[in-house]
């Protein structure tokens, strides 16, 4: 691993971790809180156990971030990025009520594409690997045997046919190219066949003295440079899911049957509009399977061309882990909810394709997997949360705390404040953090408390912006950019301080009505706004309140005795705080995208040239968050919607 050394209550986490895994603990929990450094435990946990792993994150911008982190930890380690490989995503569906019907329509991205089929080569010829993942993992991908089997062994010496060699490689997704040296490409000239993987950055030559190899070579990709010379080489699939000719034939035969099935079942129950579409629909497919190999929505036939029996789990991103691997789950209060309803989500939406006559219902098997066959197939796993839910705290055989910051930041004071004066108190607190250069967020309940307050500060002097969820998606990201920038001193909002949001600028939260129970105002919520403001050494919450609520109590009393154990660590060791410096800089899309920097000039420079002007990078990512968030809450006209106007900004950054 890389050069840092363990600090704080981190050794001891990073020990009790290890030794809970090496005892056979299947669950285990990291309490860790804001800014303590878990990835970095999870690391030196990870270089411990020696195991190849997977963490799992709740959405692509963690992932991302701990993707970068995991790079500079394990520098010679196989680090790989595993996510949904579209730019966007609109699913089939149908709207009953409207009689409406969506075709799918997306756009893949070439760069995660290779990533994933990069992720799968590691897994399967190394152990030194570390996967980040989002929560896509769990969601159907390429038969692993396929990837294992379909492949081409060369060896020095050995006797090949190049003409057999070219259909080899075409069976398992290369195209030929005699004049691009491009991924998932070959070229045949003369005694010379040159292979582009689409999972690794080199290519490779084979010379031929006749019929037999001479020579195998990894070369530069670029100016064709030779890197190494081997004795054997495995070429892998070029793709994710691989269609044989033998799959084609024995998956056509299975649809037929089910098709047949499916029409007199209908027709049975007087559906017989549904009965001729389903005919159509399918035949037309069938079509197109048998002359082209390939038809659109070809992913809902996965169960036959893999095999599968009904019900039966698909292939995912773990079936390519042997059976002893390691997971973590990052920020797992977000991520085990997320993991226990994306099959009720994908499921409801097809049910209605399946009953309407626009799919069969073998189309329900193309699927996330569900929780409980989450489990059986993972088998140690640690979670990793400032606020671990229920489930986790039940479920694990330790939960071990790390409490202790590197930077000897100690979590916020919290006080409470009756409701009567609360704007005076509010104002005059606010006036001090202005004073020392800091940034204040007000918490409220209503769009309209949020819009009636800022004006008010505004009306004082003060410089306020409010915001919330109608705002538009690029103004909230601006906005909170202006109170990194310091152009605000204080931003009221509804619901702000969600996880991975960094402002170690704000050193003030105050929250107005923290004795309303709910959701806005749990023990977790309360937790996680405590925690946001705790990257600044004058960190302080105030909540404004008539009268202590369970909630309230809980969160308090936990954030007083973290803050107590910080602080005596810190006069026992002579440390004196210090607030987090963090650059305005999208660091880790620049390292994401460094090492494609060659092969992918023009996807680099546009998203490099936003450093200056970050707003047509956040925006995509805002819209990419917000189009899946509608497709899951099947709002797909609103999904559409999104969808169009983030091909606009993706054309806008690839020009």
């Amino acid at each position: 691993m890389s050069e840092y050394e363990p600090t704080g209550d981190q050794p001891q986490a990073i020990e009790r971790l290890a030794d809970g895994i090496e005892k056979g603990y299947r669950f285990q929990t990291l309490l860790g809180v804001t800014g303590s450094g878990k990835t970095f435990t999870m690391a030196n946990v990870i270089e411990r156990i020696g195991k190849p792993t997977l963490v799992i994150s709740p959405n692509k911008t963690l992932a991302a971030q701990l993707y970068s982190e995991f790079k500079r930890f394990f520098p010679e380690n196989r680090v790989e990025y595993f996510i949904s490989y579209y730019d966007y995503y609109q699913p089939e569906a149908y709207i009953p009520q409207k009689d409406l019907y969506i075709e799918k329509d997306a756009k893949i991205n070439d760069v995660i594409a290779r990533m994933r089929m990069s992720t799968f080569e590691a897994l399967r010829t190394r152990r030194d690997v570390v996967v980040v993942a989002s929560v896509s993992a769990i969601y159907n991908c390429g038969d692993p045997e396929d990837f294992d089997t379909l492949n081409i062994k060369l060896v020095r010496g050995m006797e090949i046919d190049p003409v057999e060699i070219s259909r080899k490689l075409a069976r398992i997704g290369y195209r030929r190219s005699d004049s691009i040296s491009a991924e998932g490409s070959f070229r045949l000239k003369g005694d010379t066949i040159e292979i582009y993987p689409t999972y690794t950055d080199d290519a490779f030559r084979i010379e031929l003295f006749g019929d037999e190899i001479e020579l195998i070579q990894r070369i530069n990709r670029m100016n064709k440079n030779v890197l190494e010379d081997l004795d054997k080489l495995t070429v892998y699939p070029a793709k994710e899911f691989i269609t044989t000719e033998e799959k084609i034939k024995r998956a056509v035969k299975s649809i037929r049957k089910e098709l047949k099935e499916r029409i007199e079942e209908l027709k049975r129950e007087g559906k017989f509009l549904e009965a001729q579409r389903i005919e159509q629909r399918t035949l037309a497919d069938i079509e197109l399977l048998e002359t082209m190999g390939y038809c659109p929505g070809i992913e809902n036939y996965s169960r036959h061309f893999d095999g599968r029996k009904p019900g039966e789990p698909p292939y995912t991103l773990l079936d390519y882990f042997d059976n002893d691997f390691l997971v973590f789950i990052d920020e797992s209060h977000l991520t085990i909810p997320q993991l226990r309803a994306m099959y009720n989500g994908d499921r409801s939406r097809k049910k209605t394709l399946v009953e309407y006559g626009f799919r069969l219902p073998s189309a329900l098997d193309n699927r996330p997997m569900k929780f409980d066959e989450f489990l059986s197939r993972v088998n140690q796993v640690i979670f990793v949360s400032a606020t671990p839910g229920d489930f986790e705290r039940e479920v694990s055989e330790q939960v071990v705390e790390q409490i202790i910051r590197p930077t000897g930041l100690v979590d916020p004071e919290v006080v409470v404040y009756p409701t009567e004066g609360q704007i005076d108190r509010l104002l005059f607190e606010i006036k001090k953090v202005k004073k020392r250069g800091d940034r204040a967020i007000v918490i409220v309940l209503t769009k309209k408390m949020a819009e009636r307050l800022s004006e008010y500060f505004v009306d004082l002097g003060i410089r306020s912006i409010y915001l919330h969820s109608e705002m538009d998606a690029i103004k909230r990201v601006e906005t909170l950019k202006k109170l990194r920038r310091g152009d605000v001193d204080v931003i009221v909002g509804v619901n702000l301080l969600r996880e991975g949001l960094d402002l170690p600028e704000v050193s003030l939260v105050a929250i107005m009505d923290a004795d309303v129970e709910g959701f806005l105002r749990s023990e977790t919520t309360l937790i996680q706004i405590i925690g946001r403001v705790a990257r600044n050494v004058n960190g302080k919450v105030i909540m404004f309140a008539d009268k202590i609520t369970p909630s309230m109590k809980r969160a308090i009393d936990e954030t007083n005795r973290r803050r107590k154990i910080q602080m005596e660590y810190n006069k026992e060791h002579g440390i004196t705080p210090r607030s987090i410096v963090k650059p305005m800089e999208l660091e880790v899309f620049e390292k994401f995208m460094k090492k494609d920097e060659e092969r992918y000039p023009q996807l680099v420079r546009s998203i490099l040239s936003l450093k200056e002007n970050l707003s047509l990078d956040e925006y995509a990512a805002v819209l990419e968050e917000e189009m899946y968030r509608a497709a899951s809450e099947l709002r797909y006209e609103d999904a559409a919607a999104l969808r169009d106007e983030l091909y606009k900004v993706r054309e806008k950054m690839e020009r």
